[in-house]
């Protein structure tokens, strides 16, 4: 049993693992930092008062951008290539707010005001784009 485990995990993929999910954190804790404060609305404040849309459309961003640096890790050639394809995820999910915002006027207004409709929308948006981004994050054959 001690032999498969020692096989099937050696200290190279764990070291690769611990960088990854490291470096995997980081960005994701940046690119929630960037959302944050480029919307106008204030997710946190609003999310401790128990905004539940604040939460639905940070929630969708957060998985939006998930998707696709997720996808970049599974086929990176190194860290710094899931750091630039993670930094050009999150821009896409940023430009993904700004227009649903225009879609959508007002949308910070409506989140402030725990508008579900706005923020489930803003949400599958973010989601969307992020599936899509991930699928053309894929390198081709």
């Amino acid at each position: 049993m001690l032999e498969a485990l020692r096989m099937s995990v050696s200290f190279q993929s764990l070291l690769s693992f611990v960088v990854y999910i490291i470096v995997a954190g980081g960005l994701f804790a940046l690119f929630q930092m960037a959302y944050t404060r480029l919307t106008p609305h204030k997710e946190f404040a609003q999310i401790r008062e128990g905004n539940v849309a604040a939460a639905v459309a940070l929630g969708g961003a957060l998985i939006g951008f998930a998707l696709p640096a997720s996808n970049v890790i599974t086929y990176s050639i190194s860290v710094l290539d899931v750091v630039i394809w993670a930094v050009i995820a999150a821009v896409v999910q940023l430009l993904a707010f700004t227009a649903t915002s225009m879609v959508l006027k007002d949308l910070s207004a409506r989140i402030t005001r725990g508008e579900l409709a706005a923020a489930i929308y803003a949400a599958s948006v973010s989601i969307s784009v992020g599936f899509l981004n991930s699928a053309c994050m894929t390198p081709s054959t």
